[in-house]
């Protein structure tokens, strides 16, 4: 296949406008924003079920606070009840007898079930700062998670802006390009998984970086300047230029 030489040699911004997108796209893939978003993600999510296991451990401390003081308010009552039956003198000798060892044994309840009560309080009192700290630490993980993802839409609003420029100078590059000799480039670009062409340069393909000797540097050496060589390596069109080494 026979093209221009200065043809031949506009294919060289057009593989340097593929190499651009190329990083451009490992950018976006490997975008040190994307893990940090997963990270802080991850953070969020542990101190979120740390601040729900928190809170259920204080609702459950609650109900049995509650669940205690009105034991203690029915035991205050039942002997508030004995107390007075005492005090009328309207019950009999054994009546009052047993009513008096009812009252020693109310009271003994009533200190056990306030003794537990005081346990609980304590209990709690230490599960709500627990509970305030997870909700702390939780309110600093989603601001932190916010940043980071404001940071990774930046990063990739940045990485859009490059990728549609370098799209639109390739674009441009393509125009100006023969229809065959372009297909032929592009045929190979998706062969390789890169570029379609490559400089000679002092004797070198820098597509491969293999250097040609012998036989084969013979051959592109006595080669029609508009003849499209392809490096014997990488299959790449090879483009030459006053740097070849010719």
């Amino acid at each position: 296949m026979k093209a221009d030489h200065f043809d031949q040699q506009k294919l060289l911004a057009l593989a340097a406008e593929d190499v651009a997108l190329a990083q451009l796209a490992h950018r976006r893939r490997t975008l040190p924003e994307l893990a940090a978003v997963e990270s802080a993600t991850a953070a969020e999510r542990e101190l979120a079920d740390a601040a729900v296991r928190a809170e259920t451990g204080v609702r459950d401390l609650q109900r049995e606070v509650a669940r205690l003081e009105a034991d203690v308010e029915t035991v205050r009552a039942r002997a508030r009840r004995d107390q007075g039956l005492l005090d009328s003198g309207s019950v009999s000798a054994k009546q009052m007898t047993d009513l008096q060892h009812e009252l020693q044994s109310l009271a003994r309840r009533q200190s056990d079930l306030e003794d537990s009560e005081l346990e609980l309080m304590e209990q709690l009192e230490t599960a709500e700062k627990e509970l305030a700290e997870a909700q702390e630490g939780r309110a600093a993980a989603g601001a932190e998670l916010e940043r980071a993802e404001q940071r990774r839409d930046d990063a990739l609003a940045d990485l859009a802006d490059g990728t549609a420029r370098h799209e639109q100078a390739r674009a441009d590059a393509a125009a100006t390009i023969p229809p065959d000799l372009l297909a032929l480039y592009e045929r190979i670009r998706a062969q390789t998984g890169g570029t379609g062409a490559a400089v000679l340069k002092a004797r070198q393909c820098q597509g491969c970086r293999i250097e040609l000797f012998g036989k084969e540097l013979a051959a592109v050496r006595n080669a029609d300047p508009h003849e499209v060589l392809r490096c014997d390596n990488c299959g790449r069109i090879l483009v030459r230029t006053a740097e070849s080494g010719l």
